[in-house]
């Protein structure tokens, strides 16, 4: 084993990270799994959509729940509903979305623009859920000249949160350009509590390389949206382990469960639908996929996904069955713009 291998966390991610990928990547080896996050209104108001961001199973276990807001009240009675409808092993906050929705409403990444509001947001959080565990979420600061994660992670080590993630982009960022781990490494100097980076870790090559960052966990989210395995792969090179890599069948028989199980909850329309921006990111590294990126687009049943399988792997003929998920076409800009609030 590696010295110093460290747990994997599932980033939460809207319209992602709901139970049937999470339960997806638990299979494959992420340790510590977290909801997409919900509103604190949401939680007041107790409607069936939010019941159905806060399902977890047993199995998905320890398992958190991330809420989002910038009411201190609000968020502490939300996060009190929350523990006692769901049991959650732990409440994380979102400091860290750079929607324009979220912001807006002074939720996410906003925050950071406000850290007197921030540290009494994660006050009034731990203080509603104690002895519950509270974490956090954050990205570096709002923009290239207001990096403050150091600050940010000692206010909200001082209030009492137990665990910090740090998303090495600023908000301007949003998903552009490079994570900046010496910042992230700055953060797990400066405080006590577990620090989990998170940014631009999509395979065991850049996830070996962080181990000397000083954090205390690893959090994966838009690489696992492409290629579940990386769990499997990371965990792998942590443990001296070679890594055979999913064959293209192999990817392909996890798209149809994926979409089958979204079907089976959401019916197969709205299931469908709903799968079509994740299926674009399914196909990222496969051969031909852009034309393959065409007809997923507009998918709409089970029976017409099974067909483009069909007819991608009759396509290929001479191509190496064993393609993985390096190989193929590189990733395109559209699949990169995709907005993932995590």
């Amino acid at each position: 084993m590696v010295k110093g291998s460290l747990p994997l966390f599932l980033a939460p991610m809207a319209g992602v990270t709901n139970s049937i990928f999470r339960t997806i990547c638990k299979e494959k080896g992420a340790d510590v799994l977290t909801t997409e996050f919900v509103s604190a209104d949401g939680i007041m108001h107790r409607n069936a959509r939010t019941r159905g961001y806060l399902e977890f199973t047993e199995e998905e276990r320890p398992m958190g729940v991330q809420l989002f807001g910038a009411d201190p009240k609000r968020l502490a009675e939300a996060a009190k509903q929350v523990r006692d409808w769901v049991q959650p092993d732990f409440i994380d906050i979102n400091f860290g979305c750079p929607a324009n929705k979220v912001v807006c409403r002074n939720g996410g990444s906003s925050l950071l623009r406000d850290c007197p509001l921030l540290e009494r947001v994660a006050k009034a959080m731990v203080q509603a859920c104690d002895p519950l565990p509270v974490t956090a979420k954050i990205r570096i600061g709002w923009d290239e000249r207001s990096v403050n994660a150091v600050t940010t992670a000692r206010l909200l080590e001082g209030v009492g949160i137990r665990r910090i993630a740090v998303h090495g982009r600023t908000r301007a960022q949003g998903y552009s350009g490079y994570a900046d781990w010496e910042v992230i490494a700055a953060v797990a100097d400066a405080v006590r509590v577990p620090v989990i980076g998170n940014g631009d870790i999509t395979d065991a090559s850049t996830a070996l390389r962080r181990l000397g960052s000083g954090v205390s966990g690893l959090m994966i989210g838009r690489a696992a949206m492409a290629n579940p395995w990386i769990f499997t792969e990371v965990k792998h090179a942590f443990e001296g382990k070679p890594f055979v890599a999913p064959t293209l069948m192999e990817r392909w028989d996890l798209v149809l469960r994926h979409c089958r199980e979204e079907v089976g909850v959401r019916g197969e329309t709205h299931g469908m639908h709903g799968m079509r921006g994740r299926l674009m990111a399914y196909t990222r590294g496969m051969p031909g996929a852009r034309p393959l990126r065409a007809s997923l687009s507009k998918v709409a049943t089970l029976t017409q996904l099974e067909e483009i399988i069909g007819g991608h792997l009759d396509s290929l003929g001479s191509i190496d069955p064993l393609d993985t998920v390096h190989g193929g076409e590189p990733e395109e800009a559209s699949f990169a713009s995709i907005e993932k609030r995590s």
